[in-house]
């Protein structure tokens, strides 16, 4: 048993609440368990210097916590002149998910901003972003094609992301804090809807670990994002 109930194959509670932030172009909050995440999609009708005249456009985004996210305030980075390593990471992350979604040739010269804003911190910060950014995105496209902006949906896949790890020996699915914490293999996975790999980050935290351990966790990754698509897809056709 886990520390808050779940059986280890066991996803955290998930509700997300799309059309958030109403001056969005497409917005959603996505809870899972305790960790809260707001992600915007912004659209504005430029692109970055190298992609200017290409024709093509360009998805990319930004990630922050606010102060009190988790247990103890920790200062805004705006109020440190940069990023953090951390931070600059993860919003990479988030860009390099999202743009394998979108076939940048079908969204003309525009750019699709993707931001992510941590509310509450409780473990699986980066994947919820990702995953909660795609409905943005989704619902921000939806929007450029009912206004004539869009003949074609850009749309490629979906593409969710869920976190796994190996806990006092247990191979577990969507870790907290607190398993995340304390794991001996912690990994982030991110998929397509056609069960394809975009991205994953995976490290043994204290033991190295072997074949079965890993085709276990990739097990327990593909169930857990198989079932976040599927609550991706009853938001973006309501």
């Amino acid at each position: 048993m886990r520390t808050d109930g779940r059986s280890a194959t066991q996803m955290r509670p998930v509700k997300i609440t799309p059309h958030f932030i109403h001056a969005a172009e497409g917005s959603v909050l996505i809870e899972a368990g305790r960790t809260r995440v707001i992600c915007t999609a912004s659209v504005e009708e430029t692109v970055p210097t190298f992609l200017r005249n290409s024709g093509k456009g360009w998805v990319t985004s930004e990630y922050a916590m606010i102060p009190r996210a988790t247990s103890t305030r920790t200062a805004r980075e705006s109020s440190q002149g940069k990023a953090s390593g951390r931070t600059l990471e993860i919003q990479r992350l988030i860009g390099r998910s999202l743009r394998t979604a979108i076939d940048m040739n079908q969204i003309g010269e525009r750019t699709i901003w993707l931001d992510c804003d941590v509310i509450e911190a409780d473990g699986g910060t980066r994947t919820a972003s990702i995953t909660g950014s795609f409905i943005a995105l989704k619902l921000a496209v939806e929007g450029l094609r009912a206004s004539g902006k869009l003949e074609k949906d850009p749309i490629r896949s979906y593409v969710a992301a869920v976190s796994v790890g190996i806990v006092g020996g247990v191979p577990m699915l969507d870790l907290n804090y607190s398993e995340d914490s304390t794991a001996d293999v912690d990994f982030n996975l991110v998929m397509t809807d056609k069960g394809e790999f975009v991205e994953i980050q995976g490290t043994a935290e204290r033991n190295p670990f072997g074949d079965s351990a890993l085709t276990e966790l990739l097990k327990l990754g593909r169930a857990g994002i198989a079932d976040l698509i599927e609550r991706q897809r009853q938001v973006v056709s309501r």
